[in-house]
């Protein structure tokens, strides 16, 4: 019998806080779900993650331990333990014991609400203020002005998925910040409830701004992904036609220099600008022609079993 409900806890290096997790997990479970299971992802760590883990496992065959070799990110973590998730309900939460394991009958209440998907929110943050900056500028400006999905915390690790929403995914990089994204865009019916959030007692933080970087690389990747990925050609056609168009502009205003003042000599530069961006522009056309032709080959090659909702009849 499958169990209704299964936590999914990526941890590296967090030997110090993965027993009390367990046991503030424990305490809760009982009282939302008849069957439940816990499977901790253990991401490369180097202290005794594992080991404690392991030990817990056998005492409680509610707990499944998944040791990756080496350290592969959150993203591959995540995937991992949704991989492997038997849970109609499946709930995913950060290991550093900042996330509170009492809030977790609120998530559920919100799944059996009829949502796909359930983000928190840590309107009272305990993180350091570089943390909680970047934060802001990821959740309150970049994404809703490149995706249009407005939430105060897209990256917030405590989640509730319906299983069918968290099988969907197909996570690499430092997409685990995006998966509202990811899932909106494929109509999944989202909400975010507010949480507990709690200092860091123990380890340290796996979040510097080179991460920060990377995920910006990645808001670039999925906001292509989400929103141009069946319609290449639009997106390569509009830069094509901006830079096409400028230095069609730049090519203009060099012929009316050259007609009214008999030279262009100091303007060589700007003139080899505007070739330069008339033939990006025509490689950027290009560029969008080739890609809608695969785009169009690979949907008559491709299920779209992944959009069907529901069959009736």
């Amino acid at each position: 019998m499958n169990p209704k409900i299964s936590l999914v806890i990526p941890a590296k290096d967090e030997a110090g806080s993965v027993k009390r997790l367990y046991q503030e997990i424990f305490s809760v479970l009982s009282s939302v779900a008849k069957s439940a299971e816990i499977i901790f992802i253990d991401d490369g760590s180097k202290d005794n993650t594992f080991a404690i883990l392991a030990r817990i496992a056998k005492k409680d065959k509610r707990v499944k331990i998944i040791k990756l070799r080496g350290n592969w990110g959150k993203s591959v973590a995540l995937q991992t333990g949704f991989d492997h998730a038997k849970g109609d309900t499946i709930i995913t939460m950060d290991a550093d014991l900042q996330d509170d394991p009492r809030d977790i009958p609120k998530f559920i209440d919100k799944i059996n609400e009829g949502f796909d998907l359930v983000v928190g929110w840590k309107k009272k943050r305990k993180d350091p203020f570089i943390t909680v900056l970047f934060s802001r500028i990821f959740n309150n400006l970049l994404i809703p002005v490149l995706t249009g999905v407005k939430l105060h915390d897209n990256n917030c690790g405590f989640k509730a998925f319906k299983k069918e929403a968290a099988k969907s995914l197909n996570l690499y990089g430092e997409l685990f910040r995006f998966i509202p994204v990811i899932l909106s865009k494929q109509n999944y019916k989202i909400c975010e409830i507010e949480v507990h959030h709690r200092k860091r007692l123990f380890g340290k933080s796996k979040f510097g701004i080179a991460k920060n970087i990377k995920g910006f690389l990645d808001l670039i990747t999925i906001t292509f992904l989400t929103g141009y990925i069946r319609r290449p050609g639009h997106f390569f056609g509009g830069l094509g036609i901006i830079s096409f168009s400028l230095g069609f502009l730049i090519g203009i205003y060099i012929t009316y220099l050259r007609i009214t003042t008999g030279s262009i000599q100091y303007h060589l530069p700007l003139l080899i600008l505007g070739l330069l961006l008339m033939v990006i522009g025509v490689q950027f056309v290009t560029t969008g022609l080739i890609a809608e032709m695969m785009t169009n080959f690979n949907q008559k090659n491709s299920s779209y079993e992944r959009f069907i909702e529901k069959i009736v009849g």
